[in-house]
């Protein structure tokens, strides 16, 4: 196989089930093949194409000083294809431009995902990158304010000014931020608890931060 096929195929990823297959074809999705199994009432997409990163990139920063500012999810090393399907779910609902996410040590978008994400995968630009520190970088050379979250952060999510262009960083299940990744971000804030367990799930924690965005942005208006 030709160095180019496999960069090509290496771009693509089955969708399965009824609901990402349907959300597809509404979000005119290049389609490549559509497999129906007899019997299992199971349909198959192929060829639902990751975003390329430089592009979805640039359109991010296009949008700075329009009035509408840009928010964008990065994901430093999620591994569970459930929690990365409800991140993108939660995301295409806050209004989120597109996310960003590592490929190594992390789950691509699989099938899992794409159950979990009831279709979003076709509406929120998804783009996986080789470094995420450069990736961060990138972003604040473009006037994207990088914002982690850490449980241990001295700001609380609520205190940072989401009407600015910004971009969420999430750790991994357990793991958390790697070392680089945190050292880089601009600011990082925490999502303030009161039980024994000090975080919640990374999926829980990206729908708790994009909705106070959110909620920002709408008294902002």
């Amino acid at each position: 196989m030709k160095k180019t096929e496999l960069s090509s195929r290496s771009n693509r990823e089955p969708l399965y089930g009824v609901n990402p297959v349907l959300e597809a074809l509404r979000g005119n999705r290049k389609i490549e093949e559509i497999v129906v199994a007899e019997g299992a009432h199971q349909d198959r997409l192929r060829a639902a194409r990751y975003a390329d990163a430089d592009e979805l990139l640039e359109s991010v920063a296009a949008r700075i000083g329009t009035g509408t500012e840009p928010l964008v999810v990065v994901l430093d090393g999620v591994e569970d294809p459930r929690n990365l399907g409800a991140i993108l779910r939660t995301a295409e609902c806050a209004g989120v431009q597109g996310v960003f996410m590592g490929e190594r040590r992390a789950v691509g978008l699989t099938e899992t995902v794409a159950k979990a994400a009831a279709g979003a995968v076709e509406y929120v630009p998804v783009a996986r990158v080789t470094n995420l520190t450069r990736l961060i970088e990138r972003l604040k050379e473009r006037n994207v304010w990088v914002v982690g979250t850490a449980a241990d952060a001295p700001l609380a999510y609520t205190e940072w000014d989401w009407t600015r262009s910004s971009a969420v960083v999430l750790g991994g299940e357990g793991s958390g931020l790697h070392r680089l990744v945190r050292e880089r971000c601009d600011v990082l804030v925490r999502i303030p608890v009161s039980g024994r367990i000090e975080s919640l799930n990374v999926s829980v924690a990206a729908g708790v931060v994009l909705y106070e965005a959110q909620r920002q942005r709408t008294m902002a208006k």
